[in-house]
């Protein structure tokens, strides 16, 4: 399930915390949902996105977010991922790198993605 939600004038596509894990047939089914809707951004649960999204060797976070970057749209990724950076040293440093831009953000919270989309 999701929602359409708008901050600082930024329609967000919410994705619930519950749910089917989500991969790169989920991601693109997100991405359909979210240009019908009119959102500029998918902002997805930590929890939700597939367990070969935090193994970067698998190449789905690259496939996911190439994705999201054809598409325009931002992709955020909600939620506490400290301990799976703490454990991978590349993945520490794509999180770092995804965060210096503005296509893909991993943030704490909706608070956190809110501050991130103020103009």
């Amino acid at each position: 399930m999701t929602t359409l939600r708008t901050f600082h004038g930024t329609p967000v596509l919410m994705c619930a915390d519950e749910g089917a894990a989500i991969g790169e047939r989920e991601a693109l089914d997100l991405i359909g949902d979210a240009g019908y809707q009119g959102a500029r951004w998918v902002a997805v649960p930590a929890g939700r996105l597939h367990e070969d999204f935090f193994r970067l060797r698998t190449g789905l976070a690259g496939e996911i977010v190439q994705k999201f970057a054809n598409y325009r749209l931002g992709l955020a990724v909600v939620g506490d991922v400290s301990a799976r950076t703490a454990a991978s040293a590349s993945l520490r440093d794509f999180v770092r790198e995804c965060d210096r831009g503005r296509q893909t953000w991993f943030v704490a919270d909706e608070t956190e993605l809110a501050e991130r989309l103020t103009p």
